[in-house]
């Protein structure tokens, strides 16, 4: 918790990152805030940095020197230098407490700490930069992740300001969470990205770590609550391209084609952004081998969803 410039006690959101001048998450010109954290382990994940909750180092090899600038410094011993290799060794055993000694100590910027303590009015003040954007283009903000309700209560007081404010609001969910969670921080958002990965729970289960019922069940009652929802679905060879996978996403969401709220669905073809991370946190890149769809399974996909009457749009990255 953090204090206001009026003495009120002021609720603080763990953020992985801001983005700015965003278009693809949300209409118009948009303000990303990556909240941290994430129930889910989904392998193809892009942001692998906001999968902890909790403040991480992150090591670029590539950019160090091997000056050891950073292990004097750091008050809990995640530097070192391997006496076999003399090179800089990261322990990401050791949790980092997010003091950033280490990264302004770095000569040549090989260290980042991700995870940043936020208050509401701080956020706010990075937001409010881009008004005008937002009045010219009808964009707002967007809260990404991690999962943004691992955060409820932060991500409520945040998205209540922006309303207040008279920005648009709009989330990224996976949906894995208690629906009280959910409808917490619904009444202050104007567009749900809601993502679906399987219908599958086995499935489901197998590539994200968690089981799909809870998901379906929240989107549920987002339709029947009449909440503006566009449908994101990550598309990945040999794990959800088949065709009866399809039929049963399209099966799912026919009953509600007809809805206003139903704002259509974007495709999201694999792409590999996110590799690097992986090895910056200490981590293995989950995927093996390609799963990049060819063109024609992504159109034969596209032209499923359309002729089921189900608004569907390719996004390319």
């Amino acid at each position: 918790m953090g204090n206001t410039k009026s003495g009120m006690i002021e609720r603080k959101a763990l953020i992985s990152s801001v983005q700015k001048y965003n278009m693809h998450d949300g209409p118009g010109i948009r303000t990303i805030v990556f909240f941290k954290g994430c129930p889910l382990r989904c392998k193809w994940c892009s942001n692998p940095e906001g999968l902890e909750r909790k403040q991480q180092v992150m090591y670029r090899r590539t950019s160090c020197i091997d000056c050891g600038a950073c292990i004097p410094v750091c008050p809990v011993g995640i530097h070192s230098i391997s006496p076999a290799t003399h090179q800089h060794v990261v322990n990401w055993n050791i949790d980092c407490i997010g003091c950033r000694r280490c990264q302004d100590a770095c000569p040549q910027g090989a260290l980042t700490i991700v995870g940043d303590g936020k208050t509401i009015s701080e956020l706010m003040e990075i937001i409010e930069e881009d008004r005008m954007f937002y009045d010219m283009s009808g964009g707002g903000l967007t809260i990404g992740g991690g999962e943004v309700l691992m955060q409820p209560e932060a991500a409520t007081n945040l998205l209540m300001v922006c309303k207040k404010e008279g920005i648009n609001t709009a989330i990224e969910t996976s949906g894995y969470a208690k629906l009280e969670s959910l409808l917490q921080v619904a009444e202050f958002v104007d567009l749900f990205l809601f993502d679906l990965k399987h219908m599958n729970p086995e499935k489901h289960f197998e590539n994200t770590g968690v089981r799909n019922e809870i998901i379906l069940q929240n989107l549920k009652e987002l339709f029947n609550r009449r909440y503006n929802i566009r449908i994101r679905m990550p598309l990945l060879k040999g794990i959800n391209d088949d065709q009866e996978e399809i039929d049963e996403v399209i099966k799912f969401l026919s009953p509600y084609k007809d809805c206003k709220n139903f704002k259509g669905v974007d495709l999201l073809p694999y792409h590999k952004l996110g590799v690097n991370k992986y090895n910056q946190l200490g981590l293995d890149y989950p995927v093996y081998g390609d799963p990049t769809l060819r063109g024609e399974d992504l159109e034969r996909i596209e032209s499923s969803f359309n002729k089921a009457g189900i608004q569907a749009t390719l996004v390319k990255h």
